[in-house]
This record gives structure tokens, sequence and C-alpha cells, in this order.
């Protein structure tokens, strides 16, 4: 590893504790430096000892402990772990050695994998971790990171200190996680524990795949704790996860009894039954004075109301029963009147033990989703007025529901009887021929172009306007005589499959409005010629960028979030939200396009198929579609339904994130193809390395991390596995827990003896192969 990272210096000040017999002399940097720069020094074997960092050429003294003990065979020993040990021969056991002296239990601004955030309570010592006053200056700085030392029933969570002040809390320990974290989840990477007893309280982390290399440093320069990951290809650290992460995370920005929103605006909110308690300086955004209530409490008349998905009140006035039921925690609650909410405090499982809160509830925030549930104390009028409240919302929404249904039967009489007569005027002769009868009675909202305007937009379809070529045929840019930029595709003449996909396009896109899909501007029929026309995309498809060596480095990681996130919405319109569910049937990277703001948009519905009522699978014999994005029901059986939309999204997702196309992946080591190769990345807990090369430091690697696990459950074996597009949106817009991901569907091998043909029973739609063979996990 070069250039090497400082990871451990000595202290400029003793330890905190009065009684430790090894005082720390001088300020100076150690580094772990594998060219062996320093030297190790153990000095009077049975005499006084202390250890000596001499520089390489021994001629000046670095470090020394001028430990007084005696001590006996003493060896000083660098472990894997970082941690350097001195250990002496045990005076009553020759054969045994005692640990004298150890840097983890003095450390600085590093926080390596096994080492202890918290309290030993026994020996007092206090595991802490403190920025470096400048880059290339170890001295303490202002920041501090560590845990408080509170009383036996406490319930026990991080800060980040500036100085003597509170600037940053993770939450309390809730037996998965902190609760201020819904990120810090089971995955791959990283093992996460917390120990609370009467001897020790203290949070440390481990890695599932020791080969990984990883450290969390606080940052005196950005004011935060980040955990960084070595990637050994880049031969870089890169950010994995950075906290504070957004304004919600400033401690008590709200105030006593507020809740930071971090979609709302303002982002601080009152707590519902409280308001500012300065109105003109809420107004104004000043919002450390709080809330209060806005009724008084009653004590043993009270109640509670549950509110969810919140980043726990500071513990600092909490108490905590481990053994409690949350129905005796509220009984315990009510009958104390100081004591203001309270909720499990642990939440694994079905939920156990009591945590309540007394006084103000400071520094709350709300999370889209991976939040806690909390019970917050409201007085009995405050009860009866939500109740009510409730009542009337009922009968207001049950009219209001009527009435719009009146209206819109009656609206949608006068539309459908205007829209008959005018029929016959609009729709030029022989609009949409060989239409069937159900076809027929389709209505079709958007305009029809001459012929002659289109040759005119393309300067007769000239070769220098061509944007691409598809199965339907090419692709044409033109510009109308207003100025407007618009694409024509070109039904060709010799395509055997476009005509019934040329109505089928129309017919479903005339019906369709979402920002992230393509908008059809009209179409063009007459004599043999069919054409749509759609909307310019300047940016054309999303594959000519994250294919092309050059082009994909002008994506960064938060642009391919903000691509991914667009497509997920798109399809979850077409699946959930739209008139009719649609199954899309050939989502890939070329039929994603990029309009001037990199804004995604999905086309070409060609093979799409509709489902109406409550219909939610369909089966075929004509299976089309892109080998490499099908899912495995569709590709052998014949089945689709929106499961399979959704393992398209899954290849695609993992497309966006490595760059490399799923159809003709190529590794020089492993013959799987791109899902068996993440796949055998996940098990082995080296997902990150599946991440685009050119993304560098751009990426955030807890949110590439996550993108590769909902990837991987969107393209599990069975459909019912995966998840729904609404579900999938949920996942990537919050920091909730993720199931573990089952087998992928199918594994492609290339050259491998016990791989076979795919041959499908249905009517094949191209001649290409596939071979196929499972892979287990390890």
């Amino acid at each position: 590893m070069s250039p090497a990272t400082s990871i451990w210096s000595t202290a400029v000040s003793p330890p905190a504790s009065a009684s430790s017999s090894l005082p720390f002399l001088l300020r100076s940097l150690f580094f772990f430096d594998f060219s062996a720069s320093l030297l190790f020094v153990i000095s009077s074997f049975e005499r006084q000892l202390p250890v000596v960092v001499m520089s390489q050429n021994n001629s000046i003294v670095v470090w020394s402990t001028k430990a007084q003990n005696q001590a006996k065979n003493p060896v000083l020993k660098l472990l894997d772990t970082g941690n350097l040990v001195l250990t002496v021969t045990d005076e009553k056991d020759e054969n045994s050695r005692i640990t004298l002296w150890e840097s983890f239990d003095y450390p600085t601004d590093t926080f390596l994998p096994g080492m202890k955030l918290g309290w030993d309570l026994k020996k007092g010592v206090n595991w802490s971790f403190t920025a470096w006053k400048k880059p290339d200056d170890p001295s303490p700085g202002d920041f501090t990171y560590g845990i408080l030392e509170m009383g036996i029933h406490s319930y026990p969570e991080a800060y980040i200190w500036k100085g003597n002040k509170k600037f940053y809390r993770t939450g309390p320990w809730n037996g998965l996680r902190f609760s201020g974290s819904p990120d810090l989840n089971p995955n791959p990477v990283y093992n996460y524990d917390f120990v609370s007893n009467e001897n020790e309280v203290y949070y440390t982390y481990t890695l599932k795949n020791k080969s990984l290399i990883s450290r969390v440093v606080v940052n005196q320069t950005g004011h935060t704790r980040d955990r960084y990951t070595w990637i050994e290809a880049e031969k870089v650290w890169r950010v994995y996860s950075s906290r504070p992460r957004d304004y919600c995370d400033s401690y008590g920005l709200c105030g006593a009894n507020g809740n930071c929103v971090l979609a709302a605006s303002p982002v601080c909110q009152c707590l519902k039954a409280f308001k500012p308690k300065s109105p003109e300086l809420w107004s104004l955004m000043e919002w450390s004075q709080g809330c209060v209530r806005n009724k008084p409490l009653s004590c043993h008349t009270d109640g509670f109301v549950k509110f969810v998905d919140l980043k726990l009140p500071d513990t600092t006035y909490s108490w905590v029963n481990k053994s409690m039921s949350l129905d005796e925690c509220r009984v315990k609650c009510l009958n104390n009147c100081t004591c203001m909410a309270y909720t499990n405090s642990d939440i694994s499982g079905r939920g156990s033990g009591c945590a309540i809160w007394f006084g103000d509830l400071m520094d709350i925030r709300q999370f889209p989703a991976g939040g806690q549930d909390l019970y917050i104390r409201m007085s009995a009028s405050e009860l009866l007025e939500k109740r009510h409240g409730t009542k009337i919302k009922i009968a207001v929404t049950a009219a209001a529901v009527l009435a719009v249904v009146s209206g819109t039967l009656l609206v949608g009489f006068y539309i459908f009887r205007t829209r008959t007569n005018l029929k016959a005027k609009k729709e030029p002769n022989g609009i949409i021929s060989h239409q069937n009868n159900e076809d027929q009675k389709e209505d079709l909202e958007l305009s029809f172009l001459d012929l002659s305007t289109v040759v005119g937009a393309t300067d007769n379809f000239a070769l220098n306007n061509k944007l691409g070529e598809g199965g339907f045929g090419p692709v044409y840019k033109g510009i109308l005589e207003d100025g407007q930029e618009i694409a024509i595709k070109r039904l060709s003449r010799s395509s055997g499959q476009g005509l019934n996909e040329f109505k089928n396009e129309v017919r479903l896109i005339a019906k369709l409005q979402h920002r992230n899909l393509v908008k059809l501007v009209g179409c063009c029929i007459q004599g043999e010629e069919k054409m749509l026309v759609y909307e310019y995309m300047p940016n054309k498809s999303l594959d000519s960028f994250i294919f092309d060596q050059s082009k994909s480095k002008l994506l960064d990681w938060s642009m391919r979030f903000h691509i991914i996130c667009g497509i997920a919405r798109g399809l979850q319109y077409l699946h959930q939200d739209s008139r009719l569910r649609i199954i899309h049937r050939d989502l890939k990277a070329s039929n994603v396009l990029l309009d001037s703001e990199m804004n995604p948009k999905i086309s070409d519905f060609g093979v799409a198929r509709t489902f109406g009522g409550d219909q939610s699978e369909g089966n075929t014999n004509r299976v089309v579609g892109t080998y490499g994005y099908m899912a495995p029901e569709y590709a052998f059986d014949g089945l689709f339904s929106t499961k399979s939309d959704v393992f398209s999204f899954g290849i695609l997702l993992l497309e966006i994130i490595s760059g490399k196309r799923s159809r003709g992946f190529y590794h020089p080591e492993i013959s799987y193809n791109l899902i068996g190769y993440a796949w055998r990345l996940w098990n082995e807990g080296r997902p990150l390395e599946l991440t685009d090369e050119c993304l560098g430091q751009s990426s955030t690697l807890s949110e590439v991390l996550r993108c590769i696990h909902i990837s991987l459950l969107c393209v599990q074996q069975c459909p019912e596995d995966r998840p729904s597009m609404s579900s999938v949106i949920v996942m990537l817009g919050s920091e909730g827990a993720l199931p573990q991901p089952k087998q992928p569907g199918f594994f492609l091998e290339k050259d491998s003896n016990e791989a076979h043909c795919f041959s499908s029973k249905q009517e094949p739609s191209s001649t290409n192969e596939m071979t196929i063979t499972l892979l287990d996990a390890r």
C-alpha cells in the first residue's frame, strides 16, 4: 500500500487514566509503513522497560513508553489487525505471556476492525477517537467520536463532539443497528456488534472477508467520521459512508420536540400536538428554541400517540429495562408523570425491552423508511381531537370521492359523445389498417403528420440525419417548421415483424404520460409508409454512454443513480399507476433514452403487452425480446408478468453499476456471465469490485453496495421472490434493511462441458444461442 497510511500516533498528553504506568512523553507520528522505515527497540530485558521507537539508522529516539515496571522477556509485536502489542512472560507461569500494553487501548483518529468504541467500566478506560489538528499535525483536533459513560440502566449511543458540544449523534443501539443509521444493516462486507454489560459498553465492527482493508477516520477538515475501503485495483481509499450525511444529522437542529424532515420545507417541523416556542424566530428559520405543547399534560388521564420511522431522541435522560415488554413499558411510562415517551429498546425479532424518556425530546429526525416507532405522551384532550378529526376526515373523504366519481362519469359521457361525432373527421382514411374490431374501438389522442411534412423535416431521410436502426426499422432526426426537434421511427418495409409492433406502440404510448417515458408526438400513415414521431432525445440512448470507454467517464455515480431512479419510476408507472397495466418485455440500455438534462425515458413499446383488471401474468407462444435481459420463466416457458420486467431492470442495474454489457461479458479469470460474476463477488464478500473503474472517487460506496444488493434481489430465480417496482423505489430511496438475495435466475458459462445450448420449444424470434449452467453459492 503506497503511500503509507497513518493509522496510529502517539498522544500529545498522557492517557486519561491516572493509574496508567505507561505515560507517553513525546508527540510524534507512528506509521505502519511496510518499507520498515521505523525500528522498534526494547531495552533492558530484566530491568525497567521503556519501549523505544528509533529511526532507521538509530540516530534519534522517535518515541518511548518510559515504563517503570519490572518485566521479563518483553516482546513488541505488530499484529495483522494493526494492533501494536507489548507482552511479557507471566511470573506465575513461565509458559504463558501477559499483555502489558496495546495500541488499541490508546486510539487516536483511526478506528480499525476489531477496535472498540466505548468504555471498559472496570478499568475506567475510554476508547474514543480524536481527529488530528491538521493533516500533518497529529495533536488533538476539535472533533471526538465516542460513547458517553452512563449508568447500568442507560441507553448508550455514540456521539461526535466538537469541543464539548454535541455535533452528531448516532441514536441508541436497537439490537440491529444505531437508530440514526438505517443503512447500518447486514451486508457482505461488514459485521457490526454492540456489547453492553456491567464490565464493558462498546461498539465494534469486523470484516467478513479478511482480505479487505477498511478503516474509520475522524476528519477534522470535513467535520465528519468517514468509513473508507481500500480498492486494490485502483490503489486508492474510497469513502464507503460518512457521518453526518445531511442537514438533519446536525445535532439538535430543530430544538426540543422538533422533528427534522429532509423532504419537508422547512426541514424543521414541530411534532404533532406541539407548536413553535417562538413563532417569530421559527418563521426566520431559527429553530434552536424548539417546540412546546399545544395543551398541558394532566398525568394519569394522558395517553400516547405512535410515531413511525424516527431516529430516537437523545438518550441522556432515559431509562432502560431489557426484560420488560412493550405493554409493561407503556404502563411504566404512564405511571410516571415525567415520562414523555417510550418504545422497545431492542427491535430484533418481535421486539423486546423498554426504553423511556424524561423531559424534552431532543434531536429527532424522520426517515422515509427504516426508522423506529416511538410512543409520545399526549393530553387526553389532544387524543380526543385526534379521534374526532379522524372521523371528520373519513366523512369528508367519502363525500369527496362520491362527488369526483359522479363528476367523472358525467364528463366521460360528454367526451365520449363528442369524440364519437368528431372521430370520422379527425382520422385520415385507412389509419392503422388491418386492426381487429377491438383495436378499432381505441381512441387515439395524437397528431397525424403528412408524409411531405416528415420528408421535409428529415431532408428526405438524409443519411446524416439517421440516428440508428433497430428491428423495427431506421430512426431519423427531424426538425419541424416551428423549430421542434423530433425523432422519426420508420417502419421498414422489409420488416417481417414491424406492423403488429407498430400498431401496438401507437395504442400504448398514446395513452401514457410520465416524465420517464418517451413522449409520442404523432404518427404518419400514408400508403405503405408507417412512422412514429417522438420527442427528440439529444443524448441518445443509455448504452451509448455506459458502454463507451470515453463517454462513460461523463456519468459519475450521482448521475447514474439519478438515471437508475428514473427508470424505476417509469417502470412503476407502467406496472401500477397508468390506466393500463403494461409489461414492457424488452427493457434494456438501448431502450432507455436520455434528454438534454440526462433524465431517462423508457422507449420502444413495440413488444409490450397490457393486462386488465386483476390479471398479473400472461403467456405467449412467441418469445420476443433480447436474450441477456429476459427472465428465465419468459425465455423458457413464455410466461411474462411485471416480475419479468423487474428481472430486466436488475440486469440493467448491474450494467449501469459495472459499465459492462450483460451480453458478451468477458472476464479473463472466470467464465460466468455478468449475473454469475456479480453473484460470485457477492458470496465472496467482494461485491464492490463490480463497480465501474471510471467512477473513481465520485461514488458513495454504501449507495453502490445497496444498488448491487437490489439488483440481485431483482434477478432471483423465482418471480415470487423478486420485489415489485414500487418496493424497489422504496429500497432506492431509503436505508432500511434488505432481505438477503437468493440464487439468480440463470448463469451463462462459455465453453463449459457442463453447459448446454438453450433451445426454446416456442417459436424463436432470433437465432441467438445461449448456454446455461447453475452456480451454487459458497
